[in-house]
């Protein structure tokens, strides 16, 4: 360990960091714990793993942070190693209860359980007392530049640096009695950063009660001061953190050294961005705030809670982190690879059922008016093993409007839209029903004033009578009535942060059709007794989640993804 007072920022630098190899190596084929164990990331060799995951309890977690709970717990989890969840709550006037619960419940979402719960606050006792430590050994000082004055690399030199030591005491401990106004005073380490920043901030004035120590302190570490030290209290072995951490690598290693305490090692890695989205905590608020966006959970976002409302299950997002790899490289990656890994998960885990967003009446003439049958649907058409349910078919069934055209079969047999198959009026086109066991043909095509199509009367037989159709279509009887919520992307243009894309800002990029809200969908019983979250793939339609807005008279379904990518989307 190498002695504080032998460090200057002109001789001191470290280089360890990932290594270059596993930049070349794809995620895509392997599992996530292949990934990070044992020799896979070439680390340090260490004894017990200990890692941390030390989000700030401001704001509600993104997509980018499911790859670093799965970085660091994953780690740990692969090395029979353990990882503490820690808030980093140096900062009380933004954090609130609220974001605290979210966290824990979206790390335990993805499946981690942390070996313990701790906080920055736990130690702000330590802390402090390393901070006297530092001043006594010339290695920070007090001082009144404005705040406004320290922003940005160009900032002036203190005219305090080279205060005494003795004087920097004494107002350190003025600054802890409440003897300064906010800004007066702030307590600065004498190191010049890696990126060129001269002297970060240790510590500063707010007179805002913390939800943990209440008004017991006034003076609040700052993130350069605090992260390397409760890393170091902690015993932590392997301290991950994305690549925009690494300017402040040699400050952490600094520190840990000028006041003689355990100091564990840096890696960074690729941080992971999406296109189409922000995830900055400021702009989602400022969308929360005007409307454009309903909460942190608005499924058109990519916060955690967002994406679990939409339904996309976190094996899912997992399953998105091991296949973009853990990597050097930043990585801005296309939504449609996450859907698509949504897609793997859920075909094998959504049971079917059936469900028409935009409802044309049929009614089948040959049948009595008291016609009611029971039908075997199979949840899981590939492997009835998994059980079926039963859905009324009766005298009237509904079909979605877009599987009806009037058009002559000579001219247009069969149309394709977005998969579906679109019926045709003349009756040698004939349609089986799904699972239904029968087939059947237009008679009387039944209008309103305007000209628009309502109702179909149709005659039916068994489909084992006749010769087989050119295609079935999914159906509904004795429905329940639904709300159906479609999602598209939030913003129209790639990156809309990018001035050069969006040089009106991104809240001018907003997608009017993001949301499409349709609120007399019809969907058979089976999914009565839902709970939220709850998945289903609606045959045809896509796949649903139960959204948290459903009351026990009115359920509402989100879309979490359709069945294939619009290929116009890649």
């Amino acid at each position: 360990n190498i002695k504080g007072s032998q460090i200057t920022p002109k001789t001191y630098k470290m280089t360890t960091n990932v290594h270059k190899n596993s930049d070349v190596n794809s995620g895509e084929g392997k599992s996530l714990m292949e990934q990070l164990k044992g020799e896979a990331l070439k680390f340090h060799k260490a004894g017990e793993i200990v890692t941390r995951f030390p989000p700030e309890p401001n704001g509600i977690l993104h997509i980018g942070h499911a790859k670093a709970i799965n970085f660091n717990f994953g780690y740990a989890k692969a090395n029979n190693g353990i990882c503490y969840l820690r808030y980093d709550d140096t900062n009380p006037e933004k954090e609130e209860e609220k974001y605290f619960t979210a966290i824990r419940d979206m790390v335990e979402w993805l499946g981690y359980k942390p070996y313990a719960v701790t906080h920055a606050s736990d130690n702000f006792q330590k802390l402090y007392d390393l901070a006297v430590i530092l001043i006594g050994r010339g290695l920070a000082y007090v001082c009144h530049q404005k705040g406004e004055e320290l922003k940005g690399h160009n900032a002036p030199p203190s005219p305090w640096r080279d205060r005494p030591m003795e004087e920097s005491l004494v107002l350190f401990e003025r600054m802890k009695k409440g003897m300064f106004g906010e800004g007066e005073a702030t307590l600065r380490m004498k190191i010049v950063m890696e990126d060129g920043k001269m002297d970060p901030v240790a510590y500063r004035i707010k007179y805002t009660a913390h939800h943990r120590t209440g008004d017991k302190w006034c003076i609040y570490p700052t993130y350069d001061y605090t992260h390397c030290l409760c890393d170091s209290i902690e015993n932590i072995t392997h301290s991950l953190c994305t690549k925009e951490f690494q300017a402040r690598r040699s400050s952490y290693y600094w520190l840990c050294n000028a006041v003689d305490v355990y100091c564990p090692v840096q890696w960074e890695y690729g941080r992971l961005n999406l296109t189409y989205t922000v995830v900055s905590k400021r702009k989602i608020i400022k969308l929360v705030e005007t409307g454009v966006v309903r909460d942190w959970d608005d499924p058109r976002l990519f916060t955690l809670t967002a994406l679990r409302r939409r339904g996309f299950p976190p094996e899912a997002i997992n399953n998105f982190c091991a296949r973009v790899g853990v990597t050097v490289s930043q990585t801005t990656t296309e939504p449609h690879l996450l859907e698509s890994c949504v897609r793997d998960v859920l075909n094998d885990t959504a049971p079917r059922a059936m469900a028409v967003l935009e409802p044309l009446k049929v009614t089948i003439t040959n049948l009595p008016d008291d016609f009611k049958v029971r039908v075997q649907v199979p949840n899981f058409p590939a492997n009835e093993a998994k059980g079926s349910h039963t859905v009324s078919f009766t005298r009237i069934v509904f079909i979605e409007q877009g599987d009806f055209r009037e058009v002559r079969s000579d001219i247009l047999k069969i149309i394709h839209r977005n998969s579906h198959f679109c019926w045709t009026l003349n009756g040698s086109d004939p349609v089986g029903l799904r699972h239904a066991g029968y087939v059947i043909s237009v008679q009387k095509v039944i209008k309103d004033s305007s000209g628009k199509v309502t109702e179909l009367e149709v005659t039916c037989c068994r489909s084992d009578k006749e010769e087989k159709p050119k295609a079935f279509i999914h159906w509904v009887s004795e429905p329940l009535v639904c709300e159906v919520r479609l999602y598209d992307r939030l913003f129209l243009h790639k990156n809309p942060e990018d001035p050069s894309e969006v040089p009106n800002g991104y809240l001018s990029d907003i997608n009017p059709d993001s949301l499409q809200i349709i609120s007399g969908a019809l969907v058979d019983t089976s999914v009565t007794g839902a709970q939220v979250f709850d998945k289903f793939q609606f045959e045809r339609v896509g796949y649903f989640s139960l959204d948290s807005d459903s009351t026990k008279d009115k359920l509402v379904f989100n879309r979490t993804v359709t069945l294939k990518e619009d290929p116009g989307k890649i």
